[in-house]
């Protein structure tokens, strides 16, 4: 964790740096509230010692927060017996001040003329129109932005009806995936509105995104050159960015396949820095299982010259293949990973076995599935998640419970008692089944949280459950005391999706709070906050070699952010809606977003571009999985539908340029990659899951 020290002088920049004394008292108050780690890596920064705490008092702390938050020392605490004042009608009027010279910001000219901007957008509309269409299509893309910032233009000269009609007159030339945001623009009723609003202030602070080529960027330029252009030109200057490219002008596909964010498309630099997608170099399971050699008798012993020769232990093919080392893979210690313990190797150890028996799958041998339907739900589903051994199910209801079951005639045992617990013999090699109870339970239930329950994820160790809930509280759950550990509070919204690391220790989340999260299960405070998304972070997804997080927003974007420094080194841009759900292909090179636009997109995080678009449901994704050998990509959603696609076939046309790198494909022939689609009777998907010998299980909700 870090300390922001410039926060110390409340943001007054004339003061570089704190004092010594504000830095003790700021210590003193990390050691009130037991921030240990925090503590020592400011003094130790800072160079100070804790023990020239001794002089700092309370009240000097006090005098401090009270610089921080503009009072004086003595008004830092109220008495409780004290009525508070009442707050005096000044305040209010600075604000309306402060509202209202940002409102002047967006007219821009105390002669402000809505006229003037209607003809201007309308000729701007004829040129686009009356442009050749190999430009055409290209050109269209600056329409949407250049109409939403006249609108709030209009509607911060407090015209609201004006404001209104110019909306309606217009939106009709727009594509069909920008309605929504225009219709969420017209509930604003009041100028002050627009300060507090999403788009705005996301066009405010980034420019919205257009790739253009040189040439349909250069009809542009001249055409608002033109004097009757100059209020259009500003706009352009001010909240328009041009990435431009050398070649041909892109298609009305093309333009459509990277568009729909609310901040346009990805700007190359975006996407410049390196990812390492590969899989980190796994355990050698070899000196696990391989016995220590016996000391080596000599052969010519005298006493027993036929003895026969001991044969060496044979070596087991699975387990003696070694792993090549990735070039685009992270150095194993590029983030601190935790030491596997005997019992997790021995869990790695039979997951690797199990996975020699898994069933290798092709466009002509797909997967059986098996579908959990949940019936007689009063409490109603909001989530369900299948452990990685496939072992149990866990569903989380909107009456804020949890519930597990057993898939498989194993009983769900909690541990013994604490007297029973010293009587073992700690050395067996059957003590973790010797540590349960003989009784069992088929299912299990949890109760802690106070709302939804939004999602829940297995850790990969199988002891460990994690819940997140509109409560705005993630919580850890004991598979082996069935019960609550840990409490994470830090958003402050509801938390929508959670999931721990593959390889365990870290854990995600997203929230209303439109940030996502990295936390560890020994620590309460969360290690970095991922800020960038303008809405909701929807879901989230762990990279498999656990350096990336993936995030899908409400802002139709996805974006991968680095572990190790917090960044954000990729964004990604196509969707139209919602987007609802994330996988990471087994490679690690590839990421499969699904939306609330019915669509699918696959990702290579090498470069960021987009590899294509598959298009076959009739309503939201709300699930998508990879099998476990990569050759597969399952899908299903709302509309009671299962796709498999086959993913092997995708990569290698985008490998071998059948699909361009620069621009998406001219045609989408659904066909090409769909292998089979398994309609449910009445049951939309809740989760999709691949047991390691690649059977699919799905989960579904039945409605009457």
């Amino acid at each position: 964790m870090s300390v922001e020290l410039s926060n110390i002088n409340g943001g007054n920049g004339s003061q570089p740096a704190p004092d010594k004394r504000e830095l003790l008292c700021l210590l003193k108050l990390l050691k009130k509230y037991q921030l240990k780690s925090t503590e020592e890596l400011l003094c130790q920064e800072a160079n100070v010692s804790t023990s020239e705490l001794v002089g700092i008092s309370e009240t000097d702390v006090q005098q401090v927060l009270g610089g921080v938050l503009g009072l004086s020392g003595g008004d830092t605490a109220s008495k409780p017996s004290e009525a508070p004042p009442k707050s005096p009608p000044k305040p209010t009027a600075v604000t309306e001040a402060n509202a209202a010279e940002a409102l002047a910001k967006f007219i821009g000219d105390d002669s402000f003329d809505a006229q003037q901007y209607e003809q201007a957008y309308e000729e701007l509309r004829s040129f686009v129109e009356d442009s050749l269409d190999i430009y055409k299509h290209e050109l269209s893309m600056a329409l949407y932005p250049i109409l939403v910032q006249i609108y709030f233009k209009i509607l911060a000269s407090a015209q609201k009806e004006k404001a209104r009609d110019f909306i309606e007159k217009y939106k009709s030339d727009l594509d069909g995936y920008y309605i929504e945001g225009l219709f969420n623009l017209l509930m604003i009723s009041k100028p002050e509105e627009l300060l507090e609003n999403d788009l705005v202030v996301a066009m405010e602070v980034d420019k919205f995104v257009i790739r253009m080529s040189r040439d349909s960027h250069s009809l542009f330029k001249r055409h608002i050159q033109d004097r009757r252009q100059e209020v259009v030109a500003d706009i352009v200057a001010k909240y328009l960015h041009f990435d431009t490219y050398e070649g041909m002008a892109r298609s009305k596909i093309q333009c459509v396949a990277t568009a729909g964010s609310h901040i346009g498309e990805a700007k190359r630099q975006d996407n410049k820095m390196r990812v390492y997608y590969g899989l980190l170099k796994e355990v050698d399971f070899q000196t696990l299982t391989t016995p220590a050699p016996a000391p080596e008798e000599e052969d010519d012993d005298p006493d027993a010259p036929d003895r026969p020769k001991k044969k060496k232990p044979k070596k087991d093919p699975l387990l003696s293949k070694k792993s090549k080392s990735d070039p685009n893979a992270p150095a194993i210690d590029r983030i601190p990973l935790p030491e596997l313990k005997d019992s997790d190797k021995l869990l790695k150890l039979k997951a690797l076995r199990e996975a020699g028996k898994r069933l290798p799958l092709s466009k002509d041998q797909l997967p059986s599935a098996v579908f959990y339907t949940i019936l007689n739900s009063q409490q109603g589903v909001t989530c369900a998640e299948i452990s990685d051994d496939s072992t149990m199910l866990a569903c989380g209801f909107a009456d804020s419970s949890i519930r597990i079951w057993s898939l498989t005639p194993t009983k769900l045992r909690a541990l013994k008692e604490a007297e029973s617990l010293r009587d073992l013999d700690k050395e067996s090699a059957d003590i973790n089944v010797r540590m349960l109870s003989n009784n069992g339970e088929s299912t299990r239930s949890f109760f802690g949280h106070t709302g939804p329950v939004y999602r829940c994820a297995f850790a990969p160790e199988m002891n460990l459950m994690l819940s997140c809930s509109e409560d705005s509280t993630i919580r850890l759950w004991s598979l082996l005391t069935w019960s609550c550990v840990v409490t994470y509070r830090g958003h402050v919204y509801p938390v929508w999706d959670v999931r721990f690391a593959p390889h365990g220790y870290y854990f995600v989340s997203g929230s209303y709070d439109k940030t996502a999260r990295l936390w560890a299960t020994d620590s309460n405070q969360a290690l970095r906050v991922f800020v960038g998304h303008l809405s909701d972070v929807d879901c989230v997804q762990f990279h498999p070699n656990s350096n990336y997080v993936a995030t899908g927003s409400s802002d139709r974007t996805v974006r991968l952010w680095d572990n190790m420094t917090g960044q954000s080194v990729r964004l990604m841009t196509g969707h139209k809606g919602t987007v609802s759900c994330l996988a990471f292909s087994a490679c690690g090179r590839y990421l499969a977003s699904g939306a609330v636009d019915h669509q699918i997109i696959v990702w290579d995080l090498s470069s960021g571009s987009l590899v294509t678009t598959l298009l076959r449901h009739l309503s939201t994704v709300s699930t998508i999985t990879f099998s476990r050998d990569g050759t597969l990509l399952a899908a299903a959603g709302l509309d009671n539908n299962l796709t498999l696609w086959d993913f092997h076939k995708v990569t290698d046309d985008y490998i071998n340029n059948h699909i361009t790198v620069s621009h998406h494909q001219d045609e989408n022939d659904e066909d090409v990659y769909l292998l089979r689609t398994f309609p449910s009777k009445n049951s939309p998907f809740v989760s999709l899951h691949f047991t390691r010998r690649n059977l699919l299980m799905c989960v579904g909700l039945f409605k009457s």
